[in-house]
C-alpha cells in the first residue's frame, strides 16, 4: 500500500449529493458510518461508530448518485484530503474527507 492509501466498510449516512464543477464534471458526496469490533480480555467489545464524508468524483461519482441510497453498505478505496478555508464570518475552517478511487456497491439495492 502507498502513502495516504485506505480502505473502509461501512453504511451511508445520507442521501448521495451530485454536483458538478463550471467545467462540468460530476462530483458526488455522502456521509460513511464505520462500525469496529474487536476483543479484549476474551470479550467482544463495540469500538465506537466511526463517521466520515466521503467525494467520488467522475462518471463513478455519477453511478453513487444512481444507486447508492442512505443504509446501504459500501466500500471504499481512497485517500485522505485536508483542506482549510475561510468562512464568511474570517474564521478558518478545516475538514479531512476520503476522495475515492473506487467504489464497491454491497448488499442488495
Amino acid at each position: 500500500m502507498a502513502d495516504n492509501e485506505l480502505t473502509i466498510i461501512g453504511n451511508l449516512t445520507r442521501e448521495p449529493e451530485l454536483r458538478f464543477t463550471t467545467g462540468g464534471t460530476a462530483t458526488c458526496s455522502f456521509g460513511v458510518a464505520v462500525n469496529r469490533r474487536y476483543q479484549q480480555n476474551g470479550e467482544w467489545v463495540d469500538a465506537p461508530t466511526q463517521f466520515f464524508n466521503v467525494t467520488v468524483w467522475g462518471a463513478q461519482g455519477e453511478n453513487c448518485n444512481t444507486y447508492l441510497s442512505k443504509g446501504r453498505p459500501v466500500a471504499i478505496d481512497g485517500r485522505l484530503d485536508w483542506r482549510e478555508w475561510e468562512a464568511k464570518d474570517g474564521s478558518k475552517r478545516q475538514t479531512v474527507e476520503i476522495v475515492a478511487e473506487q467504489v464497491q456497491f454491497l448488499g442488495s439495492r
